[in-house]
């Protein structure tokens, strides 16, 4: 991969984490540990970023916490190092822990509408959601199924 395109899809990850309200450079260091073949230290990311140790850490928090990074200690040192985490099972999980969140926040306010428009419109929108999980879990329960079976050993 060139230079420039690895810039510019570091720079589009962090465009889109940044629509889901994390911040642009949590976004490009996701995207940075996604094409990093191995663990990278904060030092290393912040150098490649051009962003401070401080931004880097808090952004790593954020993505641990999302479950889209996982730190690991270096024995004997502070050090640390990140790595993204595999697959698009972590992603979708992470979508969908943040999507029930915002169901149950709805649910919470069906009782202060009445009947109409602005029920109607609560409504769609905690369907809307809730179809998203659901379609979302069918497709995490499908990718597993078909792992588990890939996994298996077979003589030939």
């Amino acid at each position: 991969m060139s230079e420039a395109r690895r810039r510019a899809f570091i720079t589009s990850v962090g465009d889109l984490l940044a629509s889901w309200n994390l911040p642009h450079a949590t976004g490009r260091v996701y995207g940075l540990l996604l094409v990093t073949e191995e663990p990278a230290s904060l030092d290393a990311i912040a150098a490649e970023l051009e962003l401070s140790k401080g931004a880097v850490s808090t952004s790593v928090r954020q993505l641990d916490s999302w479950g889209l990074a996982r730190v690991i200690p270096q024995p004997g040192s502070r050090r640390l190092l990140v790595e993204a985490t595999a697959g698009i099972e972590t992603l979708l999980e992470a979508s969908h822990a943040r999507a029930r969140t915002l169901i149950a926040a709805l649910r919470d306010g069906e009782d202060l509408v009445n009947p109409g428009p602005a029920q109607d419109r609560l409504h769609d929108v905690i369907g809307l959601f809730a179809g998203y999980v659901d379609v979302g879990e069918q497709m995490l329960s499908r990718s597993r199924v078909e792992e588990r079976g890939n996994s298996r050993w077979r003589p030939e």
